[in-house]
């Protein structure tokens, strides 16, 4: 394909907390793996603070030696566990399209290990243009980047930090576990409460 003209608008969206809900099936899934491997986690505690790597999580639970296949486990029943149970947060969809009906490209960028995050999209119904899983925080840049977006929009301090190194601007959410002063403090160009107001935001940044 070659890469697109540089006028094309590129939004990028994080998933976990921003486009969807996935507490509920992230909260199944360790409730799944403690059971399996009579491991104690706290998993509403867990879900309180999605974003960051599942190895950053991981290591709170369990010995460094266990991490990574605990990890892999966890990616494993993923699919049947934490896909029914997870929701599209309010405009999620819309946002997207917002993106897309002003001949723009969505794409999500997320920690998430990447063929459970296309499951999400598939099974909600959100039709992103492009997605690239396993980067977080400054390491989004690199998707970013790549696909030239102007815009990143994230729930999370790690999702300001990337918008930043990729020089776009940050659109901060209060959806996830980062409040407003958090992710103004972080450097938040911008900052809504959740995606219901993004296209008419959207609109007025394109001068549509």
């Amino acid at each position: 394909m070659g890469s697109m003209s540089s006028h094309t608008l590129t939004v990028g969206f994080d998933l976990d907390m921003t486009l969807i809900d996935s507490r509920p099936g992230i909260k199944a899934a360790y409730v799944r793996l403690a059971a399996e491997t009579g491991v104690y986690i706290d998993t509403d505690l867990v879900v309180s603070r999605l974003g960051p790597p599942l190895e950053d999580e991981m290591a709170n639970w369990f010995p460094a030696d266990e991490i990574a296949a605990a990890c892999d486990r966890y990616r494993a029943m993923y699919p049947d566990t934490a896909i029914a149970p997870t929701t599209a947060l309010p405009g999620a969809r819309e946002a997207v399209e917002a993106v897309q009906a002003l001949g723009g490209r969505a794409v999500v960028v997320t920690a998430k290990y990447e063929p459970n995050a296309k499951l999400h999209l598939a099974h909600l119904g959100i039709a992103a243009d492009v997605l690239i899983g396993g980067l977080w925080a400054e390491g989004k840049a690199e998707a970013l980047l790549e696909h030239g977006a102007r815009v990143y929009v994230g729930d999370h301090t790690g999702d300001v930090r990337g918008a930043h190194a990729a020089n776009a601007l940050s659109v901060g959410v209060t959806t996830g576990p980062c409040d407003e002063e958090e992710l103004r403090t972080a450097g938040a160009d911008v900052i809504l409460p959740d995606l219901t107001a993004f296209p008419a935001w959207l609109r007025t940044f394109a001068g549509a």
